[in-house]
């Protein structure tokens, strides 16, 4: 097996199919063919399922792609550091939640950015259970997520610690009656399925004798934040959160269990990979 033969595999089984894999190493369709079936003949295996709709991986195909992707990444990393940051300027993905996008990247990034100028930052934020994949599947090379970590195939820093409540319209001045206000009506606000700040949410509600409620999913935190002050409803965020919204006076905090309520973030890479330099210089400043 050689790089090149890898590289083709990886690329075909993450397009899905021949032709973008083709577009994506800027070559024909039939030289791409030929290295699979020369890959799948070297090792006596089918690595693909043919169909009309596309190329699936088989069992065998799955247990060899991510030593492909090891494979892979390791070559475009040892290209790097042979050229130098000033032959390649430096990339570095990061991943986050929204809550922690919102409130705890910008001076971290305002910080990196004076210090590294010549480093491209990209973002991509989600919940947690996608930024988990984002960074096992090598889309990021790093991301912020809610702890605690149950992955040994990652390795987590502690970042942040967040303060978590319950947060209604500024209206709403009991903690008592949240229970009510949900009883007649009012929705639990939250993002989609992955948050882990959502699984707190819908535990608290339960222990809290708050069983019955509608949910309202929401994809963004301004979304969130305008609904709760509306009194559509309450949510779960980090104090930090509300403290820096843009419409804090109208919003209002209720302790979560009556106690504090914590959680850290964590910042979470790959254990089988060597940081390069910008995510190095990245983790230094946290």
């Amino acid at each position: 097996m050689d790089v090149l033969s890898l590289k083709t595999f990886e690329t075909v089984a993450r397009q899905g199919g021949i032709t973008g894999a083709a577009q994506v190493l800027h070559t024909v369709q039939s030289n791409i063919t030929q290295r699979i079936r020369a890959l799948e003949s070297e090792l006596g295996l089918a690595l693909f399922k043919r169909h009309s709709r596309g190329m699936e991986l088989t069992r065998a195909g799955q247990r060899l792609l991510p030593y492909a992707d090891r494979i892979v990444a390791l070559m475009v990393e040892a290209q790097a550091a042979a050229k130098g940051e000033e032959a390649s300027p430096a990339a570095l993905a990061i991943g986050s939640m929204e809550t922690t996008a919102a409130v705890r990247l910008p001076p971290l990034l305002a910080s990196y950015r004076r210090l590294y100028p010549q480093v491209a930052i990209s973002l991509e934020t989600g919940p947690t259970a996608a930024l988990i994949d984002a960074v096992l599947q090598r889309r990021v090379d790093g991301a912020f997520i809610a702890g605690p970590l149950d992955n040994h195939a990652l390795v987590g820093q502690v970042a942040f610690e967040e303060e978590l409540v319950l947060v209604s319209s500024a209206n709403w001045t009991r903690p008592s009656e949240l229970g009510r206000r949900l009883e007649n009506g009012a929705a639990a606000i939250m993002f989609k399925t992955g948050c882990s700040y959502r699984q707190r949410f819908e535990q608290l509600l339960s222990e809290r004798g708050w069983p019955r409620f509608t949910r309202l999913e929401m994809g963004t935190l301004e979304g969130i934040l305008g609904c709760v002050a509306a009194e559509v409803g309450i949510s779960l965020l980090p104090r930090a959160v509300v403290d820096n919204a843009s419409n804090k006076t109208a919003l209002r905090c209720h302790p979560a269990k009556g106690k504090r309520l914590s959680v850290q973030t964590l910042f979470i890479r790959r254990r089988d990979e060597h940081p390069g330099q910008a995510l190095q210089r990245f983790m230094r400043l946290l």
